[in-house]
């Protein structure tokens, strides 16, 4: 049974999750928007995703583009927690796992270092 929990808080909690980043990588974050959607359209199991150009990938010419977006999925997440507390762990797992992706860590990095 999916936890049941209002947008407001889980947003909290993503907000949460992003001030336990630490200062250095935050500051590398100028150009990132974070947003909570319930679901993906194309990949509705999934729990987020990295939409951008990775900082280790950026060339000379990368400019004047839209920032890149994490999106944290709400509905997923829900439904694979048993209670509150797994979700406040799991929507931090999420967010750092997507933030890694932006720093240039792909998914068996982010996975070895615990963050899968």
């Amino acid at each position: 049974m999916p936890v049941e929990m209002t947008l407001a808080r889980f947003e909290e909690l993503v907000s949460q999750a992003l001030d336990q980043v630490p200062a250095e990588f935050a500051a590398a974050m100028d150009n990132v928007v974070v947003l909570v959607e319930e679901h993906n359209d194309e990949a509705p199991d999934i729990l987020g995703l990295y939409h951008g150009i990775a900082l280790t990938e950026r060339t000379s010419d990368y400019g004047g583009v839209l920032p890149d977006r994490i999106s944290i999925y709400r509905g997923p997440l829900l439904a694979m927690c048993e209670d509150e507390d797994e979700v406040v762990e799991e929507v931090l797992i999420t967010v750092v796992h997507e933030l890694g992706h932006h720093f240039g860590l792909d998914d068996e990095r982010l996975h070895e270092l615990g963050w899968g």
